[in-house]
């Protein structure tokens, strides 16, 4: 079978991962061996965005997330993939995209390029507000489920409005979801 050909670097914490990923797709990776990014790490990341374009695509736990953020911060403009939690544990419970299913590594990054295809219209801050997502133990559930039928991770409130803009989700996109959580508490 034919493995379809990422135009993108895609940045991944360790060399598991580059394995998984190259299972499934055709992809060079740079590995960012663990949380503490070196400045070397970062300029090939700067140089491979300049080039090629670059999807960031961690390990959806906390060391994952730091990561991503600086990454985020000194290299900005890199696009984002989002591994739901679920989809990257083993049966010993560890968190990794090493443990991911090849049909979950596809809908991931597949996310990345519907999203720029079908981008629309941007969700803003105030639709954020209004749909009840930031603000006490109910908001934390619903940002939780959105965070996971928009594929874009578990987000806290401030890290909500950064992925929702970065992965460019649309108008449509953001009332389907809600529309399913609101039917789901039902």
């Amino acid at each position: 079978m034919m493995r379809k050909r990422l135009k993108e670097v895609i940045v991944v914490e360790g060399r598991d991962d580059t394995t998984r990923l190259q299972e499934v797709f055709d992809v060079d990776t740079i590995e960012t061996n663990g949380s503490a990014v070196n400045e070397q790490t970062l300029q090939r990341i700067a140089k491979a965005l300049e080039r090629r374009g670059v999807i960031v695509f961690t390990d959806p736990d906390f060391p994952g997330d730091r990561i991503r953020a600086r990454i985020n911060e000194r290299v900005p403009g890199c696009k984002q993939a989002y591994l739901p939690r679920a989809d990257a544990k083993d049966k010993r419970g560890k968190i990794g995209v090493e443990h991911a299913s090849p049909e979950a590594i596809e809908r991931a990054l597949g996310a990345v390029y519907e999203t720029e295809e079908q981008h629309d219209a941007e969700v803003t801050r105030e639709m954020i507000l209004a749909a009840d997502l930031i603000g006490g133990a109910a908001a934390s559930k619903r940002r939780k489920r959105l965070g996971q039928l928009l594929a874009i991770g578990e987000p806290n409130a401030k890290q909500l409005v950064k992925r929702v803009a970065s992965i460019r989700i649309t108008k449509q996109e953001w009332e389907d979801a809600l529309k399913q959580i609101e039917e789901e508490q039902d």
